[in-house]
């Protein structure tokens, strides 16, 4: 889909790279842009006109259904609200982490999908990018329950493609490693900017692709999962 004239809905949009969309969307010529927060007074808004803050924790279905509501006129949905807490399966808390996590995560994913496909729908089929992650697909403890969670919104995003050709919404994976936001303060590790991710993101949704591999470290992963790899099954005779 084209940015332009666009109406955007985002979520988690108060800082990093839910700010960093809707300020790019805004350069890109969107119409309007919903920034959605939990507490729409902290929303540091971009200085472009047709910003619209709306309080919106996506946990929560009475929010959700009043965005719905408020905003039925969103031709482009982008779920980037997400949470993440250190710690593998086996802490004395990962029931209750994993349980918040996903709630986020992946359940606000699909309760935002589920609000919004209908309008997408109406307003002719648009699209619904996705902001996921590189533990999507590998997970080494440090982050299990994030990491879960994405893998489970990753499967989500591609049933949902499925689903959704019929009515002509495009529905956009992003997958990235580590990006300077308050997510990864703690890691000493080389990060991307929330800006560079998002202009990839957007590059692709304009190209019409279903997946966004945004950094090099991502592309390198992707590669080693399409790798050939030894079969230890029996072979056919």
């Amino acid at each position: 889909m084209k940015i332009e004239n666009a109406v955007a809905l985002v979520t988690g949009a108060n800082r990093g790279i839910g700010l960093a969309f809707a300020r790019e969307l805004l350069d890109r010529g969107a119409r309007k842009v919903y920034v959605g927060a939990r507490d729409p007074a902290a929303v540091t808004q971009p200085t472009q006109s047709g910003v619209q803050a709306l309080r919106l924790d996506v946990t929560k279905a009475e929010d959700v259904a009043a965005a719905a509501a408020l905003a039925s006129d969103v031709t482009l949905v982008i779920n980037n609200a997400g949470i993440a807490q250190p710690g593998g399966f086996l802490a004395a808390d990962s029931e209750d982490a994993a349980r918040r996590i996903f709630e986020t995560n992946f359940f606000a994913v699909l309760r935002m999908s589920k609000a919004f496909a209908p309008i997408l729908k109406a307003n002719g089929g648009g699209a619904l990018l996705n902001v996921l992650s590189v533990a999507s697909w590998v997970n080494g403890g440090e982050l299990a329950a994030y990491s879960a969670s994405k893998s489970a919104a990753w499967s989500l995003t591609n049933a949902l493609r499925n689903e959704l050709a019929a009515q002509k919404t495009q529905v956009l994976a992003l997958h990235m490693a580590y990006v300077d936001t308050d997510l990864t303060r703690g890691f000493d590790v080389p990060k991307s900017s929330p800006e560079d991710i998002v202009k990839r993101a957007l590059d692709g949704l304009e190209s019409g692709f279903d997946e966004v591999l945004a950094d090099e470290l991502t592309l390198q992963v992707k590669r080693g999962m399409t790798a050939p790899r030894p079969s230890y099954l029996p072979q056919a005779s």
